[in-house]
């Protein structure tokens, strides 16, 4: 329990730094207000001591010290900026927001189990999701109406500065990143669409498929401005049942929004009067393709890369995990259902209007891993209940993947893969260049125990460490 104390004044610090700060006051008053309300079990814990607290509120409580101190990085970093940074950092200062609040949220989650009914009820509110996120939409306006104003004042001192000959270089760099923030802010974000039904006429696909499935073929396209890529069926399947089967999805797909999943547009019925009429998904398009891909491939991925890599995959995995909503499970994680978009963003896909896709090709089957992401516990016993766990034991896989660029158990049969792992609790080597805290979290994943593998969220924490840590030190 010698971790609690260490929790309280992490705490105490990022509260009081938030009343000191000079810019983005709304997201770190808020982010106060949240750390301020997790303290109240904190203490409840450390007054009832470690032998009346169940196991999973303390390791809960280990995980919150992470994220508090990440909310300390964040108000440090993004408290106390000048106009141009703020302008420059706003997107990145969104998404860190969000994500703190998101692991504020899971802490809370775990936490509040060691209330008791009164506690509880008081914490609930500061923590309902309609009401946080109502919260944050109304601090995202008033964050928006500052950001126009700062737009529009840098305008003004653009043109002074552009009438000035001898200009510092530092100030001609910043300017450069206005003007591209300027032009981001003029482009439509797929993540502000619905996804709906297309019309065929609204679609542009070039001439020759980029891929073939044995049940699709796959193009790429146009869609409302975007590139998109074009999943085509061709079957005889029922469209009003399709129909169905993708309305109810819609819903479920809308919980799990986010950068780092891939994105969905919706579904288009072309020729739906003939005997065969074309069914297409249409997604969003990623430009190096899978994970895989890349990691074949002839790109330079330098540890500061593959660190970020790993963490642009967690997220993107933890937003499927999240407590918030009924967690959800990928069920085949895998180097080639992450795609890499440009700039290294990385996106999980392949669980994508899963049921829609499974009534195009009239399959019931459910989706699994593949035996060479399969954990321990699965190996053994081909009854075993996948669940979260297994999932993380299957991304360590993925972490080591980036990290060594080659491919899991290559050449191994079922029987020398059930032998390596669940005998002799084998785990593949790291190259020896491999920083050691990455090494740590991708053994962690790999671990046979699967109460001592991370959460997602967890993850995210760690590698966001690591990460910017390595980039510190290029």
């Amino acid at each position: 329990m010698d971790f609690i104390d260490p929790v309280l004044g992490i705490a105490e610090k990022v509260y009081s730094l938030c009343n000191e700060v000079k810019a983005n006051r709304k997201k770190c008053q808020r982010l106060a207000e949240r750390i301020k309300a997790l303290s109240v079990p904190v203490r409840v814990i450390k007054v009832k001591g470690p032998k009346d607290v169940p196991k999973v509120v303390l390791h809960g409580l280990k995980e919150l010290k992470d994220t508090l101190e990440l909310a300390q990085e964040f108000v440090t970093n993004y408290g106390f900026l000048h106009r141009i940074q703020k302008m420059i950092k706003a997107y990145d200062i969104a998404d860190e927001f969000n994500q703190l609040n998101d692991r504020l949220n899971d802490a809370f989650q775990v936490l509040v189990l060691c209330l008791h009914a009164e506690q509880k009820i008081q914490l609930e509110r500061t923590f309902d999701v309609a009401n946080r996120k109502k919260e944050d939409l109304e601090d995202g306006k008033d964050d928006n109406k500052e950001l126009e104003i700062l737009i529009g004042l840098q305008k003004e001192t653009n043109d002074k500065i552009s009438a000035v000959k001898e200009t510092v270089d530092s100030t001609q760099s910043d300017m450069r990143e206005v003007r591209k923030l300027l032009e981001n802010m003029k482009k439509p974000s797929s993540q502000e669409m619905n996804i709906r039904e297309i019309l065929w006429e609204e679609l542009t696909l070039e001439a020759n498929p980029f891929m073939r499935t044995e049940s699709s073929v796959v193009y790429k396209g146009e869609f409302n401005k975007f590139t998109v890529a074009v999943k085509r069926y061709n079957t005889s399947t029922d469209s009003d049942e399709v129909r169905k089967v993708f309305e109810k999805e819609v819903k479920t797909m809308k919980h799990f929004e986010s950068p780092n999943i891939l994105r969905m547009f919706g579904i288009c019925i072309f020729n739906e009067a003939g005997n065969r009429p074309d069914f297409l998904i249409v997604m969003e398009f990623c430009e190096f393709g899978s994970l895989r891909e890349v990691l074949d491939g002839k790109h330079k991925l330098p540890w500061t890369r593959k660190a970020w890599i790993c963490l642009e995959a967690a997220r993107g995995l933890y937003r499927l995990h999240q407590t918030e909503e009924k967690f959800k499970v990928h069920g085949c994680i895998t180097s080639s259902n992450f795609l890499v978009d440009t700039g290294y963003r990385i996106k999980l896909g392949g669980f994508e209007l899963a049921a829609t896709q499974t009534s195009l090709m009239k399959s019931k089957t459910k989706k699994s891993t593949t035996l060479y992401y399969s954990s321990p516990q699965q190996l053994e016993n081909a009854n075993w209940r996948y669940n979260r766990s297994c999932e993380i034991y299957s991304f360590g896989i993925v972490m080591w993947e980036v990290a060594s660029r080659k491919i899991p158990f290559q050449g191994c049969s079922k029987e020398k893969i059930f032998e390596k792992v669940c005998i002799e609790k084998y785990v593949e080597p790291l190259p020896d260049d491999c920083p050691r805290d990455l090494s740590v979290l991708i053994n962690q994943c790999r671990d046979f125990d699967p109460l001592l593998r991370p959460t997602a969220g967890a993850l995210v924490d760690k590698l966001l460490k690591v990460t910017k840590t390595l980039e510190e030190e290029d």
